[in-house]
């Protein structure tokens, strides 16, 4: 194959099969030289296939895959009691290169312990963690753990710290300014392993750590990257996507009916658009596994085809960029190894 070959597990997520393989037939519009392998039961994928129009088969390749992981498996299960999971089929052939990239909206713990178990880990990198984008007033800030690491140590922070700046500098932002969240701004705040980071964050000459960021600040765009253990990374993402329905849905119910309600629409149409368009979901859907030998990118499990979509764009971008070999050499350099 040529250009950037992706595993897609066809099984994982709420929807399965049915909206994944119309994502990734739209992924190959999208991306000429993009190729595509579909992990998951091959006659199931076959039927969903035979539905979707401009099917290019030149760059499309179905991997049959007897077993899939559910939302609901623990992740030792998976790793266990499953070898032949679409997840485990699509890591394994990452691993083995003959794809540069995996994606997955799968169960979130078991993909973390597959991906752990089956692809080398980076040097100097005790865990691998979950990273995307989030929307602020100034463009974009890039927040990690998102749920990979529930409990983590101040090592483990740094180390986070480390991967964000180097995968933000690889997109082009030369010193990144760091921050780790906290309960406040003042150094006496926050828990021991907070405050253990970021002593030793402020000791690195190689990173450009600002301090301590709060909430507001994370949406304000005080840091380029913030970083958190998994589960507060995780509460902070679903509650902002939650706030965001929310609001569009208040929008809705106040715009109400009638001739002045449709005069008001038609005069908040241009703007709601712009807004809906920098602030949907779908649009910052796909979240990177930082930290280990490959391209693996994680979509939320109730994704859109369009969100779905936009997490295989996700995963093209950073085999166009080298990401895991240039992430590699960044974390060399700032570690000071």
């Amino acid at each position: 194959m040529t250009g950037s070959a992706i595993a897609v597990d066809a099984m994982g997520g709420d929807y399965g099969p049915r909206l994944i393989v119309s994502a990734s037939v739209k992924s190959l519009l999208e991306y000429p030289d993009l190729h595509l392998v579909l992990v998951g039961d091959s006659a199931i994928i076959e039927s969903v296939l035979a539905q979707c129009p401009q099917v290019d088969y030149s760059r499309l390749v179905i991997q049959h895959a007897s077993e899939s992981i559910s939302m609901t498996d623990l992740p030792v299960h998976a790793l266990r009691h499953k070898p032949d999971s679409s997840m485990r089929v699509a890591l394994q052939l990452l691993r083995d290169k003959q794809v540069q990239a995996c994606v997955s909206a799968g169960n979130t713990g078991a993909l973390m312990a597959l991906a752990k178990h089956i692809l080398n880990p980076l040097p100097h990198i005790d865990r691998p963690a979950i990273m995307t984008a989030l929307p602020t007033l100034t463009g974009a800030t890039h927040l990690l753990d998102l749920g990979a690491n529930v409990d983590v140590s101040a090592q483990q922070l740094v180390q986070f710290a480390l991967m964000g700046s180097a995968a933000v500098q690889i997109q082009g932002l030369a010193q990144p300014r760091v921050a780790l969240l906290n309960v406040g701004r003042e150094a006496n705040k926050g828990n021991q392993q907070v405050k253990l980071a970021a002593a030793e964050l402020q000791a690195m000459p190689h990173i450009n750590y600002i301090g301590y960021v709060e909430g507001d600040g994370v949406f304000r765009g005080d840091a380029d990257v913030v970083v958190c253990d998994g589960f507060v990374g995780n509460v902070l993402l679903k509650s902002s996507e939650g706030l965001a329905q929310m609001i569009a849905a208040r929008i809705k119910q106040r715009l109400g009916r009638g001739l002045r309600a449709w005069l008001l629409a038609w005069l908040a149409a241009p703007l709601l658009k712009v807004l809906r368009s920098e602030l949907a979901p779908e649009r910052y859907n796909g979240a990177c596994l930082l930290g280990v030998d490959g391209v693996v990118v994680k979509s939320h499990g109730n994704a859109s085809q369009d969100a779905f979509q936009a997490a295989i764009s996700v995963a093209y971008v950073a085999t166009q960029e080298r990401l895991v070999e240039r992430l590699q050499a960044h974390l060399q350099g700032l570690s000071g190894t």
